[in-house]
Formats: structure tokens, C-alpha cells, sequence
């Protein structure tokens, strides 16, 4: 038979202590985590207003949302919108949700200050034309949204601030 040493009791309780502390943060961490993202349902409804916004306007667009780390959740093509709508509405939203502007914003900072133009370098997925807004409801950046397929920007940025406003998320106010 094999001899088990035996913790004594106080050192056996501080370890269950600091077993449940742990774990409890981690579901509070997880918790808090979960309270920050989109539902599939909103985001699926911010996508499909965005692009029926486009489609009354007479644009064939692709509408995308992401999660707040950039993530695809999901992505909604027109009948008839060019194969780069695609592409450029799911980098629209990744660039709105990871940089936490607007990428119409980001488009005129760049102007206004070429130093800055090694953000479009930053990462594959970043694409700074207008279109994309981060959806934020109240403090939390819960993901982000992209349309891409009008023929400006001004015109992608109509169609994703109807995506927004149809979940009620907090349009974005510059600061003056």
C-alpha cells in the first residue's frame, strides 16, 4: 500500500480558498465577457437593414457584423453585389470594431496626417474607407459593422448607420 502524506487541514482549506477564488473570477470574467457581445439575432438584424437600406437606395451591397475581437458572425450579400462587397464590408467592420472609430474617422485622420498612414499596414484584415462603425451600446464596443458595394462611401456609411439604428445601437458623435 502506498503511503499519502496528508496536507494539514489549514493548508488543505487555503488551497480550496484560493481554488474557488480563482474560479469564481474566471466565471465572472466569463460572464462579463458574454454580456459584451452581440447576439447572432441583433447582429443578423443590424446586416439585413443595412443592406435593404442600400438595396432602397438602388445599391448592391454585402453588409457584415463582427464580434468585438473582429470575428465574422455574420455576413449578408445582395443579389448582384460584386464579389469585393464581400471582402470589403468584413474588413470594414474588423477595422470599426478593433480600432474603435468609424473607418471614415480613421480615412480623414490619415489625410490629415500621412505619418499616420502605417495603420492601413497594421494587419491584413484593416481597411480604412468609409462604411464601418463600431456598434457600441452604451460604454461596451459589442462588435462592428461593414457595408461595402455603393459607389461611395457617404453611401455605405447611410446603409450602416441604418443597421444600427435598427438595433438601437449608440451612433458615433465625434468629438468637436
Amino acid at each position: 500500500m502506498t503511503d499519502i502524506k496528508r496536507f494539514p487541514p489549514a493548508v488543505a482549506l487555503i488551497t480550496a480558498i484560493l481554488v474557488m477564488v480563482v474560479c469564481a473570477g474566471r466565471a465572472q470574467a466569463q460572464a462579463l465577457q458574454v454580456r459584451s457581445l452581440l447576439p447572432v439575432e441583433q447582429a443578423q438584424k443590424a446586416a439585413a437593414a443595412a443592406v435593404k437600406q442600400c438595396q432602397k437606395d438602388g445599391y448592391r451591397v454585402s453588409a457584415a457584423v463582427v464580434d468585438p475581437s473582429g470575428v465574422l458572425s455574420v455576413l449578408i450579400r445582395a443579389d448582384g453585389a460584386g464579389p469585393h462587397t464581400v471582402e470589403s464590408s468584413r474588413r470594414k467592420a474588423y477595422t470599426a470594431a478593433s480600432m474603435g472609430r468609424p473607418t471614415q474617422v480613421l480615412a480623414d485622420a490619415i489625410a490629415k496626417h500621412p505619418a499616420l498612414q502605417g495603420l492601413r499596414d497594421m494587419d491584413d484584415s484593416i481597411l480604412i474607407l468609409g462604411g464601418g462603425f463600431p456598434i457600441r451600446i452604451g460604454k461596451d464596443i459589442v462588435g462592428g459593422i461593414g457595408v461595402g458595394g455603393s459607389p461611395g462611401s457617404q453611401f455605405d456609411e447611410t446603409c450602416a448607420r441604418a443597421g444600427l439604428q435598427s438595433i438601437g445601437a449608440d451612433l458615433y458623435k465625434p468629438v468637436e
